[in-house]
């Protein structure tokens, strides 16, 4: 006979340092801990390397504000995969197995304390950043939560809105640095389409859970086969916007070499999204999530040759 979920809690209870460690585990979960790791390291190369112009580095380093605002962005992140936690729990019993798992080790409630604490602590760093600031996280926290309540369930408008709000902190950098350009454009849509596809890739191999649940998601609503001519459309529009970043960029770089790449890969995409059976599709969403990580590091690697090399 195997052991229930309240045998196992029991079990693990009876070892007091080991279920605090369950909690902790539990509450990382929660806040998906590598995410936001992974999120910070962006925001930090993007902003030194990226939205920086004239500004020289060592006066990003020292400038507190920009330590603030990513602080906050991370904060605020963290809290809104708490809520989705909550609004998401009976699809992640099914789906994410040993997520749920390690999460039934922390009551509710104090995912709940946790939520509203993330949420107090980096309004409070923004109010004593700016006023602005404060306000550009009150709007972010109201949308994640909205997002989370509401639009979620949305049929389109919750692909939209989750990679929206992935991309809001990044918006908010751009802002304060006044940086904007055509070529800032075209790859903040390159970026904005490859979440995109990565999104509806996750509907697609969730599809069978979500038709169970009820969720209205484009491979439950149209089936598919329609989502993946969608996602012809969308790779053909990202092949278009890497190409773009090629042509405006002034003279070959890491960043031209990673677009110039992006062509290519994006090109080969369309065999396998024809290709491959829907529920076997995870590997395909994976390796783009890996190319978004490789982004980041040839634009590290670019700004550390065009500072200090060049």
């Amino acid at each position: 006979m195997f052991p229930t979920q309240q045998n196992i809690n029991k079990k693990v209870h009876a070892s007091g340092w080991l279920y605090r460690t369950s909690q902790f585990i539990s509450l990382l979960s929660g806040a998906r801990f590598f995410v936001l790791i992974f999120f910070g390291f962006t925001l930090y190369v993007s902003t030194l390397f990226l939205f920086m112009q004239e500004e020289s580095l060592r006066n990003v380093v020292f400038d507190y504000k920009v330590h603030g605002i990513i602080l906050c962005s991370m904060l605020s992140i963290a809290a809104g995969g708490i809520i989705n936690h909550f609004y998401d729990k009976e699809k992640d019993r099914l789906e994410k197995p040993l997520r749920f798992f390690l999460q039934s080790f922390l009551k509710q409630k104090y995912f709940l304390y946790s939520y509203i604490l993330l949420n107090v602590l980096s309004l409070g760093i923004a109010i004593a950043l700016s006023f602005r600031i404060f306000m550009f996280f009150l709007v972010y926290q109201f949308l994640i939560w909205l997002y989370s309540h509401k639009l979620s369930k949305i049929l389109i408008i919750n692909n939209l809105s989750h990679v929206s709000l992935s991309l809001y902190p990044f918006s908010g950098m751009m802002v304060y640095f006044r940086h904007f350009s055509l070529k800032l454009a075209a790859m903040a849509m390159f970026l904005f389409l490859i979440l995109l596809i990565i999104d509806i890739l996750k509907d697609i191999v969730s599809f069978r859970i979500d038709k169970v649940l009820g969720y209205p998601t484009l491979p439950t609503v149209f089936g598919v086969s329609a989502t993946r001519k969608m996602l012809f459309v969308l790779v053909g529009l990202n092949i278009i916007s890497a190409f773009t970043v090629v042509v405006l960029q002034v003279h070959f770089s890491f960043l031209s070499a990673y677009f110039t790449l992006s062509v290519l890969m994006m090109s080969v995409l369309f065999y396998p999204l024809f290709c491959v059976k829907f529920f076997k599709m995870y590997w395909l969403m994976n390796l783009l999530r890996v190319w978004v990580f490789i982004g980041v590091v040839f634009m590290l690697l670019n700004g550390i040759y065009e500072h200090y090399l060049l």
